[in-house]
């Protein structure tokens, strides 16, 4: 799912937050004064999205990505021995993709719900779009 500025978007977790509480306008944060607790289904929308800047994949990866999508796209078409042979490619190739994944960075978002709150950098797999 694609985020972007001015969707519409719900909590798919409950969400607790918690830290330093900063006054506006003032530099030093005060003492912690609680936790916020939002529930999952909490809508609101989307005001910016941070995507950091993409990590190339490895050689290994990058045909990892290659390969299972010409099995998606064109796997029921294709000759058994090379469907097969495509498929022994793919789970061999895997662990790299599994390992590019992991490192990948997260795309977060800032998010006004519709009570006012402000959610800064919130990562955007804990939302759904509506």
């Amino acid at each position: 799912m694609t985020f972007t500025r001015g969707l519409r978007v719900r909590l798919a977790v409950d969400l607790r937050v918690a830290g330093t509480v900063t006054v506006a306008g003032e530099p030093e944060p005060e003492a912690v004064a609680g936790a916020l607790l939002l529930g999952e289904g909490t809508e609101g929308v989307v005001e910016r999205v941070d995507e950091p800047e993409e990590l190339r994949p490895d050689p290994r990866a990058a045909e990892y990505e290659r390969l299972a999508s010409l099995l998606e796209s064109f796997g029921a078409q294709m000759p058994a021995a090379s469907r097969e042979r495509a498929e022994e490619q793919v789970r061999e190739l895997a662990p790299a993709w599994e390992a590019y994944r992991a490192r990948r960075p997260v795309v977060t978002a800032r998010v006004r719900l519709d009570g006012g709150l402000v959610l800064e950098r919130v990562r955007t797999d804990v939302l759904t779009a509506l």
